[in-house]
């Protein structure tokens, strides 16, 4: 073990073992080169983690998101890097499912009435008795399918390999034309990348809904938007690609869409349970222990 653990400030108010500093903003660099443990700030610039490339005594690399794949190009040989797998889920799922009853209830179009006191009744869509795909069997995508499961949807949990409760993505071609939500879950990588395109948005029934809260580049845009502008889906997106998106990006003038500034992870809950996991990974790089999390890179 070498080094310091190096933290953003917020993380403070908790006994952590070893030598522990915290910066604000970005770290020293004297802090960067004694630093064998780094956490990232949260939903920082991309400066954040370029700085990786500069802290030769570096051993892990603690992420604050569930996501990673930002992090790669600059994780140094022979670095550790770990996510915040656990930290977000609750919240996460807590979104997906909000987003799912605004999108169904017409909530979105309620709210923008009251700005011009316009009382616009109508039959909308039940969250009951719906087909619900969750694509993404991992922590968000289970805590998502609990949540969904006292709203009295058949509920289809789709992963990278069929096990109990849980279909293979090979069969998201059979299950694709059945959904009348489909909620995107997946972490992004090289098999997910574009894995909602043209194709995919054809096979969705009309009328369905597409919700987003795992990254932006899951979903192709340009055929995202020609799916909306159609008419034929609805969406959802709490992530977009690019992000943040931009004030005049088509996307904002789409029918029939849904969006949130990527804040499915960044409520209340965040912090307490992102200092309890960073705790226990000081803790165990400290004493030579098991790390949690590790991503295979």
């Amino acid at each position: 073990m070498a080094g310091i653990a190096l933290l953003p400030a917020f993380l403070q108010g908790v006994n952590y073992p070893g030598e522990v500093v915290f910066y604000d903003d970005a770290p020293a660099s004297a802090d960067l080169l004694r630093a064998g443990f780094f956490v990232p700030e949260y939903m920082g610039s991309v400066s954040t983690v370029e700085v990786l490339t500069e802290m030769p005594a570096l051993e892990v690399v603690q992420l604050l998101t569930a996501g990673f794949d930002y992090v790669l190009p600059y994780l140094p040989a022979g670095a550790r890097l770990c996510n915040a797998a656990g930290v977000h889920d609750a919240s996460t799922a807590e979104l997906a499912v909000g987003l799912i009853l605004a999108s169904l209830r017409g909530l979105d179009v309620a709210a923008r009435n009251m700005e011009s006191g316009n009382w616009q009744h109508e039959t909308r869509l039940s969250l009951a008795d719906r087909q619900v795909v969750v694509l993404g069997a991992g922590g968000v995508g289970q805590a998502i399918g609990r949540r969904l499961e006292p709203f009295e949807v058949t509920l289809t949990m789709i992963g990278r390999t069929e096990r109990p409760g849980v279909r293979a993505i090979t069969d998201l071609e059979l299950i694709l034309p059945t959904a009348d939500v489909v909620v995107l879950a997946v972490p992004l990588d090289a098999t997910t990348r574009a894995l909602v395109d043209a194709k995919f948005l054809k096979l969705m029934k009309n009328n369905a809904l597409l919700v987003n809260v795992a990254r932006g580049p899951v979903v192709d845009t340009e055929a995202l938007i020609e799916a909306l502008q159609s008419g034929r889906i609805c969406a959802a997106l709490d992530v977009t690609d690019p992000e943040p998106l931009p004030p005049a990006h088509r996307l904002w003038s789409c029918p029939n869409l849904l969006i949130s500034a990527h804040v499915g992870g960044d409520t209340s809950a965040f912090a307490p349970r992102a200092r309890a996991l960073i705790c226990d990974q000081v803790t165990s790089w400290t004493t030579g222990g098991q790390l949690r999390n590790i991503i295979p890179t």
